[in-house]
């Protein structure tokens, strides 16, 4: 009886020690997960990169002194199945935040993003370098889904490359994102554009493609908006005649290293964007179009017109024969050399 006594004893004081432990390895977890790494730190900036894991993310606090204990952390993270909740992006963070607060940023995905334009008629090759100038891609990287078939197929796109879905916009995007993110944020809203666009482009008989290619064009050969409706009436007035587009910028988009001199042996040279040399359309844009110049293409102005002519101050004359054309390439080409936008 005495030795059952004193089993229990033993038992209920084990038990008690355990529950103390508990509480004070409890009450030390929470003091950790509320108790900065330094009090008098300053906020900085920490970036977590695509495909970073919870053990990366807290690995990498830990080296920058942000957090006392990574394996707290993590602990933390996944008794709040937070671990695959973390957001790549570029944060402002710092020691004198808790943990906790710093785990909620990073699951609440409060990243610092960055403002960057990209201007109608860019081509996906200008596109990465911007990106790449702002810190937010490595040309490279964004530039290797340009002919990625099953990164177009998987977003609906007839290609033959990211050509001309690359809409031009101004976004806001965080340093970390990999270029996959960015080209598919860029894409998304060329479908958002072009969603209420659809029963106009079906009633014109043109194929999505074909649309975003003479979209293209219109865009490179005139900066003006006036224009773009009577520049489009040119293009389809000549497809309709079974006439060579006879574009400049399709041919400048062909040519390995244009240094920005349009010569008569270009335009001899055959490729397949060279328009001087073979009918109907290119094999894709030859940029990146944005609402208005798509929007030429699919009202175009009501016109005979078949050529037209820089006037070297950004506007253009337009003819309707070729010896009205001849004449007008005369009086603005005097120098003998070709302005880009001369269709003949």
């Amino acid at each position: 009886m005495k030795a059952s006594f004193s089993s229990r004893k033993i038992l209920l004081s084990a038990a008690g020690l355990v529950f103390l432990l508990a509480v004070f390895l409890a009450l030390g977890f929470a003091h950790h997960l509320t108790s900065p790494a330094d009090r008098e730190g300053g906020p900085g900036v920490f970036v977590v990169e695509d495909g970073w894991t919870l053990k990366d993310v807290a690995a990498e606090l830990e080296r920058r002194r942000m957090i006392t204990s990574r394996t707290l952390f993590r602990l933390w993270a996944r008794i709040q199945d937070a671990g695959r909740s973390i957001r790549a992006g570029e944060y402002r963070l710092g020691p004198h935040m808790t943990p906790l607060q710093i785990l909620d940023m990073l699951t609440r995905g409060s990243v610092i993003s960055h403002p960057v334009t990209i201007p109608e008629g860019y081509t996906a090759e200008q596109i990465a370098a911007v990106l790449e100038r702002e810190g937010l891609a490595v040309r490279e990287e964004f530039m290797a889904l340009f002919r990625d078939r099953g990164f177009m197929a998987a977003h609906g796109l007839p290609g033959p490359t990211l050509e001309g879905y690359l809409y031009p916009d101004t976004y806001q995007f965080a340093r970390g994102v990999s270029s996959r993110r960015i080209a598919e944020t860029m894409i998304r809203r060329f479908w958002e554009v072009m969603e209420p666009l659809r029963p106009r482009i079906a009633e014109t008989g043109l194929g999505l493609g074909e649309v975003v290619i003479l979209a293209s064009i219109v865009e490179k050969e005139t900066g003006r908006p006036e224009e773009r409706a009577l520049i489009a009436s040119v293009f389809l007035n000549r497809l309709n005649r079974g006439m060579r587009l006879d574009s400049d910028p399709t041919v400048i988009y062909g040519i390995d290293g244009f240094d920005g001199n349009l010569t008569r042996s270009h335009l001899r040279t055959p490729t397949p964007y060279n328009t001087y040399r073979m009918r109907g359309l290119p094999p894709g844009p030859i940029a990146n179009p944005g609402e208005a110049a798509i929007r030429a293409v699919l009202e175009p102005a009501e016109s005979n017109y078949l050529y037209f002519v820089s006037r070297n101050d950004g506007s253009h004359h337009f003819s309707r024969t070729l010896s009205e054309h001849n004449r007008a390439v005369r009086t603005y080409q005097k120098g003998g050399g070709r302005g880009q936008g001369e269709t003949s």
